[in-house]
């Protein structure tokens, strides 16, 4: 069991839950238990969220350079401790240390919000007879945040930072799978210096803590990241209480369309990093590839080729690459999906669990190919290292399969002819679009987020921080001389 003893953080205090419940967690590549999590009850969301209310008045009124001072704080404290976050996140739910650059995202997320208070800008008009008018953008009180399991410090950093700048206060919910890193950076917060109230951090699962903050009445807005049917209960919840403004990145089945006169070598590489990179456990990974007929063979043969040579293992390890599935859940759920793609395709890679030779629950990255674009397979988010490769003949074709989901969170297309690339970019019913590229490639200032059930709003450094203003219209009447 490992030494770090997780704590939540609440009106600038490191406690356990109210009533000393924890939850266990287990290493996904062992199955051993290496921390016992706070279980947050009802009570200690009411304490975080009233502990946030009340330190809202000194902290929006504050100069935002000095906000941004504590995020500066709190940036330089991740990166001292990044490599301690690695393993923390590797023992929770199988993040490859290897490939680990969480810690120094999530502070540059900090670093850049620390100064972008100048952008909280409202506007003027002269445009109405006899009156000076302007706009305020104004902070709206608490937020509510609830971060995933697969990147949970990009996620922690990248709600919690704009929130903050901007005068919010703010009370975070990690995930249950992944709870150490979170409770981590709930120890660093508290280092940082934050006053008490403005940055609570608490851990548990949807029931009781995830709801109870969903449903509180002083939360005036909930970020979330995560699932489309917890997705769908949040904005339930806000409508049926408060209606507090909801922003919400849900789950993706993104295509990559590969024509024939795409460079093949990088086509190949990056879409199997894609669906291959953190175990296939990325909302945006591309679990859908559709490749031209004619080059269709020689693609599949080079995809199988990278994809069975990627090294699984212990993610503590230095030079692995491959972890295992967060849990025993999401081990059973992908499987199920698997056994599920061998009755409606066909199985070219892959296709089986190895928990009983390795101990842990690793899956075997998967090909399928020919499958029905109405099986299951096709048409939900699996979350896991399988991926279905079909083939097209048409432009019309491939766009018109490519936007057969009800999600669009991410989509690609490598092709040498611009014209034809930025056709099928304008045609991709998609928040987000590759051209010679596919995810995990994001730019940090351009909007994040999904068209359908991938969610509404977007988040990104040049976006986030009008997630959490309110806009007031201010009319100044101006008397005659």
């Amino acid at each position: 069991m490992t030494q770090f003893q997780p704590r939540m953080l609440i009106n600038g205090q490191l406690v356990e839950a109210s009533d000393k419940a924890t939850f266990p967690l287990f290493n996904p590549a062992t199955r051993e238990k290496v921390a016992d999590v706070p279980e947050a009850t009802e009570d200690d969301v009411n304490a975080a969220v009233a502990a946030a209310k009340a330190a809202f008045p000194a902290w929006s009124a504050l100069d935002p350079a000095k906000r941004g001072s504590y995020l500066k704080k709190l940036a330089a404290l991740i990166r001292q401790h990044n490599d301690e976050l690695a393993h923390l996140e590797a023992s929770s739910m199988g993040r490859p240390v290897t490939e680990y650059i969480d810690g120094f995202a999530a502070a540059g997320h900090y670093d850049h919000y620390s100064e972008a208070w100048a952008q909280i800008q409202g506007q003027a008009s002269l445009n109405t007879p006899g009156y000076v008018n302007m706009t305020l953008r104004q902070p709206y009180g608490v937020v509510g945040a609830i971060i995933p399991w697969n990147v949970p410090l990009v996620f922690f950093a990248g709600k919690s930072a704009p929130a903050l700048i901007t005068g919010n206060t703010v009370v975070l919910k990690s995930s249950e799978k992944a709870p150490l890193a979170s409770a981590k950076l709930a120890e660093l917060i508290h280092e940082a210096g934050f006053p008490p109230g403005v940055f609570n951090v608490i851990s548990g699962h949807g029931l009781p803590s995830g709801a109870a903050l969903s449903a509180h009445m002083d939360v005036r807005v909930l970020t979330f990241t995560g699932s489309g049917r917890t997705g769908r209960l949040i904005q339930e919840v806000a409508a049926k209480t408060n209606l507090k403004k909801v922003i919400l990145e849900l789950g993706g089945k993104s295509p990559a369309i590969i024509f024939d006169d795409a460079n093949l070598d990088r086509a190949v590489a990056e879409t199997m990093h894609s669906i291959q990179w953190n175990s296939g456990q990325v909302c945006m990974a591309n679990s859908r590839i559709y490749v031209q007929e004619n080059i269709a063979s020689q693609f599949v043969e080079v995809f199988k080729q990278k994809f069975s040579a990627v090294k699984a293992g212990n993610p503590i390890e230095k030079d692995v690459k491959h972890g295992p599935q967060a849990d025993e859940i999401q081990y059973k759920n992908v499987l199920s999906f698997i056994e599920e793609g061998k009755k409606s395709g066909s199985l070219a890679l892959g296709g089986k669990g190895n928990l009983e030779s390795t101990g842990g629950f690793f899956v075997e990255p998967t090909v399928f190919l020919e499958t029905p674009e109405d099986a299951r397979i096709m048409k939900e988010e699996v979350f896991g290292p399988v991926v279905n490769i079909n083939t097209f003949k048409t432009e019309e074709e491939a766009i018109k399969k490519a936007n057969d989901t009800h999600y669009g969170l991410y989509a690609s297309v490598y092709t040498k002819n611009i014209d034809r690339a930025l056709r099928v970019a304008k045609a991709l019913e998609s928040g987000y679009v590759g051209v010679n590229s596919t995810s995990p490639a994001t730019g940090r200032d351009l909007p994040f987020g999904g068209y359908k059930m991938s969610g509404q709003g977007r988040e990104g450094w040049l976006h986030s921080m009008d997630n959490f203003l309110e806009t007031k219209s201010v009319m100044i009447r101006i008397e005659d001389a």
